[in-house]
């Protein structure tokens, strides 16, 4: 199944009768982590090298009678083999909130970089949206060399190509509407094709960045991570964020463990591991 641009078409904010958009569910679901400093996370290194750990996560957007999964993170094979800490499979922290993988319909790729599409094969029935912009990065020439491929794991760009001829893949080029309150938007930089998703909810429009801001400070103070394919596109990224999203309080991004201190955990149980993004920050 391939999407055609979504030439003209408003955005779900634009539309006249916003009541009528639904309210979406938004969880943040943490399911890896690895230490770092500060020099690791912003192009030029940092003068202050401090410890600045990341986080790995996969999102959940749910209402309107339907589930979608945002990235699919990664295995224990990758993660011992790249020297992350996994702390749950992402099906497993998904069964956690009521999500059985098997039959999610609607998964959105942001990117096809590791920690965002392994796994992928835990769910079998469902439709997978990437930006056509994305496939042709990672299966282009920029391939050849290591300052572009590093991200990426064969089997599983091999994995995602094997699905396009089983009709599983779902083109976008740019924007596209999936379902009211519910939109994918190409910002480019730290890939070709990295797109971000809009999501409609009672305390506003949402934006779940991913990697196109990976730290709050990436889009706080305009500096970027260091694996980067285009520069301005990142940068230019962060302006279409805020565009996006109510308020930079709406913005969530891709790797920050402050997430999961600025919003409230699903349950007690659940400390730690999942959060809501669907309701006010704690602070």
């Amino acid at each position: 199944m391939i999407n055609r641009p979504h030439k003209g078409r408003a955005l779900p904010g634009d539309l006249p009768e916003a009541a009528r958009i639904a309210e979406y569910e938004v969880f943040a679901l943490r399911y890896a982590t690895r230490a770092g400093q500060r020099s690791y996370h912003f192009m030029g290194g940092d003068p202050h090298d401090a410890p600045m750990p990341m986080d790995y996560f996969v999102w959940l957007v749910r209402g309107a009678g339907r589930t979608f999964v945002v990235d699919t993170g990664f295995g224990a094979e990758v993660a011992a083999r790249r020297g992350r800490t996994l702390l749950r499979l992402p099906a497993d922290g998904l069964a956690m909130l009521d999500v059985d993988v098997k039959k999610v319909q609607d998964v959105l790729i942001t990117h096809l970089h590791y920690d965002h599409v392994g796994t992928f094969e835990s769910f079998p029935v469902a439709q997978f949206h990437l930006q056509d912009d994305e496939m042709a990065y990672a299966t282009g020439h920029h391939m050849a060399h290591r300052q572009f491929n590093h991200g990426y794991e064969v089997d599983e760009v091999v994995g995602m190509v094997r699905l396009v001829y089983k009709d599983r893949v779902c083109f976008h080029c740019g924007s596209a509407e999936l379902a009211p309150g519910l939109s994918l938007h190409r910002i480019g930089g730290h890939t070709h094709g990295l797109q971000c998703v809009r999501v409609h909810t009672k305390r506003g429009w949402v934006v779940l960045a991913s990697d196109a801001s990976h730290f709050y400070e990436h889009f706080e103070k305009n500096r970027v991570f260091p694996t980067m394919f285009n520069v301005g596109e990142a940068v230019d990224g962060y302006a279409t964020l805020q565009r996006l999203a109510q308020s930079p309080r709406h913005i969530v991004p891709g790797h920050d463990p402050l997430v999961m201190h600025r919003y409230p955990a699903v349950s007690p149980a659940l400390e730690g591991i999942a959060v809501r993004l669907d309701v006010d920050p704690i602070d």
